[in-house]
């Protein structure tokens, strides 16, 4: 895969339609953004414990609480009676979680049954059974019915694989056929979360197939690389980079976005997920600190999250405005990275978020999927509150993008890689004077591949700079990279 995006024939005419689409709409772009929610946070430490009450809905298009189970019979199992149900005078997180909808009616809410922890063998002895499989679909209906939701988010971590078989595959297909037969009858809601990379995508989903029943699908490009890998690699990377190889050129989000369109699912019903949190690792040796550098294992738990080698943007943004860490935005990946002695984490901020919603505009997609919520810097203690969930809505909805805060320096140079060497980088130019003249989004006047964000803070402009992927260039009617052709001015 190379840096530059190609496209096949279908998804050049599928671009252009969906270009033309964003020029017909007046304001309101239809793009989702879709927030899940991990109900094991209301059980963190102060400073990241986190409650239902400080979801801002009118910030998300659906809402999405995670998770419930299911048992070998088919039915719908609560996890935490206490927390979910009203029951025995429990929390009713199920009931204040729907409640938001009162602020935000446009909001859709649901719930979503499944997650790594709950594996995939009960799934795939239910659904290979027919009557267990209805079962399950008539149980489905019930339960989302009677605690109110508006739909159903299906996370079976995955069809075929972790203690499934082969013919989950096509079982799959056919539970979300039974589901949808149903939903229909109620209009309800029918999405799913799945695997991004090609690697694990393939041995589970019939792609062209499932597509055709549901609402969209939430894919989850993200733990591309971490801790279980014994060097150091990045979350969520845009692009590949040069000197990559073999299957690590897939693990990149533009080549699972390519797989899965390449494989048949309508780009409207690609829902881009994108990390609230890194991937953190121990160096061997703190001096070897680039990408590819030999690791000992996860890194050091954060304070909130208590989870080695993974840490939460709130607690990232702490840790650098703690100060001591080198923080390097990779210009091949688009993603930053940051480390202190021998942690090391990579991450996503708003400047790699503000690329990947102009690159969801530029192929066309749903919309951004985040995981999750509760992990974004929702006090705001390292400047305005939820900057990473404002940062989507900015780039998709056309919303006020964050304040900019005070940011530790950065180098746009990577240090010398252990895997491979070390490419030579274009020079960083300043953005031209003049260039803003009001907040929002501008297209450098010579070059039409680049484009600025531009941020006013006390009458002086902030710019962010950015590069449209090969051969596109900065739609300014879609706030998004473009077909050259398609961009008046640019061809």
């Amino acid at each position: 895969m190379k840096d530059s995006i190609s496209f096949s024939q279908m998804n050049h005419w599928i671009l252009v339609f969906a270009a033309l689409a964003a020029l017909a709409s007046a304001g309101d772009t239809g793009k989702k953004i879709v927030c899940y929610f991990g109900s094991w946070a209301v059980y963190r430490p102060p400073g990241g414990k986190f409650d239902i009450s400080y979801i801002p809905p009118h910030l998300c298009t659906h809402l999405i609480y995670t998770f419930v189970g299911i048992s070998t019979d088919g039915e719908v199992r609560v996890l935490d009676s206490w927390q979910d149900l009203p029951d025995n005078w429990g929390k009713d997180g199920f009931g204040r979680f729907n409640k938001l909808r009162e602020q935000s009616p446009e909001t859709k809410t649901l719930i979503a049954i499944g997650g790594w922890n709950e594996g995939s063998a009960k799934y795939s002895t239910v659904v290979s059974n027919p009557t267990t499989r209805a079962k399950f679909v008539k149980n489905v209906v019930e339960f989302v019915k009677k605690h109110n939701f508006d739909g159903f988010d299906l996370d079976w971590e995955y069809p075929n694989q972790r203690g499934g078989k082969p013919e989950d595959v096509q079982n799959y297909v056919q539970l979300t056929k039974e589901l949808r037969t149903e939903f229909d009858k109620h209009g309800l809601l029918l999405t799913a979360a799945v695997a991004a990379a090609e690697s694990s995508a393939s041995l589970s989903y019939d792609i062209s197939a499932m597509s055709k029943y549901l609402d969209f699908i939430n894919v989850m490009a993200y733990d591309l690389h971490g801790a279980w890998e014994k060097t150091t690699g990045l979350n969520a990377p845009l692009y590949s980079r040069k000197g990559e190889s073999g299957n690590d050129l897939k693990l990149n989000v533009d080549a699972c976005v390519s797989y899965w369109l390449d494989k048949g699912c309508p780009p409207e019903k690609l829902i881009l997920g994108v990390p609230f949190y890194g991937r953190a690792f121990t160096l061997a040796d703190k001096n070897q600190n680039g990408l590819g550098a030999p690791t000992t294992g996860p890194a050091t738990a954060g304070p909130y999250t208590r989870e080695g080698g993974m840490l939460g943007y709130n607690e990232i943004c702490e840790f650098l405005k703690q100060g001591g860490w080198t923080v390097v935005r990779h210009e091949e990946h688009r993603i930053p990275y940051a480390y202190k002695g021998d942690q090391w984490v990579g991450y996503d901020d708003v400047t790699s978020l503000t690329e990947k919603t102009a690159y969801i505009n530029s192929k066309g997609l749903g919309g951004a999927m985040l995981w999750s919520i509760e992990t974004d810097d929702f006090f705001g203690n390292c400047g305005e509150k939820y900057p990473l969930l404002k940062t989507l809505n900015a780039g998709l909805r056309g919303g006020e993008p964050p304040k900019p805060t005070k940011q530790p320096p950065q180098t746009t140079q990577a240090p010398q890689t252990t895997q491979a060497p070390q490419t030579t980088q274009p020079p960083v130019t300043a953005p031209p004077k003049g260039i803003c003249k009001k907040d929002g989004y501008v297209r450098d006047e010579e070059d039409c591949s680049i484009f600025y964000l531009c941020q006013n803070v006390n009458g002086d402009y902030i710019i962010q700079k950015f590069n449209c992927p090969s051969g596109l260039a900065f739609d300014t009617t879609i706030n998004g990279c473009n077909y050259k052709h398609l961009v008046p001015g640019c061809d």
